[in-house]
């Protein structure tokens, strides 16, 4: 029988290893558990912490699409019942990728109602019905402000080394809610924003 293997004894945790622990892939992070994938725990916090932004305001912008399809009313109510349905499943999909690459990263996803609410970038709209262009204006000005975010947070996970989450988020994500704008702005009788 071969002779048991000694292992080295653990080295007491002193400032210097402290500040290091976030460089390290096998060091862990608060909050973050460990993963085997090159990436350290400062950087899969840094990206999930991103994502969770980008979690809320997607969850935000996909009920806010439901809403609208349920509520419209008006002489456009049949291309857009159906328009508002079919980006409220696209969105619901992006939730889906986000909250599974943030599961990825050792991360825990933000999920429930209040915890999006108290984060999320687009406003709350108002719980009566609102005309088809107040529903269209308000549509485009939520995905002016994720895309913004999206954006950003691209940016961050790319410069941070995530090249799994920049390219989640500057492909699929962004892509999807430039699509949905597009689509939304060319519904408005004035046709595109100021923004242009």
């Amino acid at each position: 029988m071969p002779a048991p293997v000694a292992l080295a004894p653990r080295r007491p945790r002193t400032p210097a290893t402290t500040a290091l622990a976030g460089t390290h892939p096998a060091r862990e992070h608060p909050g973050i558990a460990r993963r085997s994938i090159a990436l350290s725990s400062a950087t899969r916090a840094l990206s999930v912490e991103r994502l969770n932004q980008i979690m809320a305001d997607t969850m935000t912008l996909r009920d806010l699409y439901k809403k609208h399809h349920w509520q419209v009313n008006g002489p456009n109510f049949y291309p857009l019942h159906l328009l508002y349905d079919k980006h409220y499943t696209e969105q619901a999909a992006l939730v889906d990728v986000i909250g599974e690459r943030v599961q990825m990263l050792g991360g825990t996803t933000i999920a429930m109602a209040p915890d999006v609410a108290a984060i999320t970038v687009v406003p709350r709209p108002p719980r009566e019905r609102e005309d088809s262009v107040s529903q269209l204006r308000r549509l485009l000005d939520a995905h002016e402000k994720v895309i913004d975010e999206i954006r950003q947070a691209a940016r961050t996970t790319g410069e941070a080394g995530d090249a799994g989450s920049n390219d989640l988020l500057s492909g699929a994500v962004l892509q999807t809610n430039e699509m949905q704008s597009w689509f939304i702005s060319q519904h408005l009788p004035e046709g595109p924003t100021a923004h242009d």
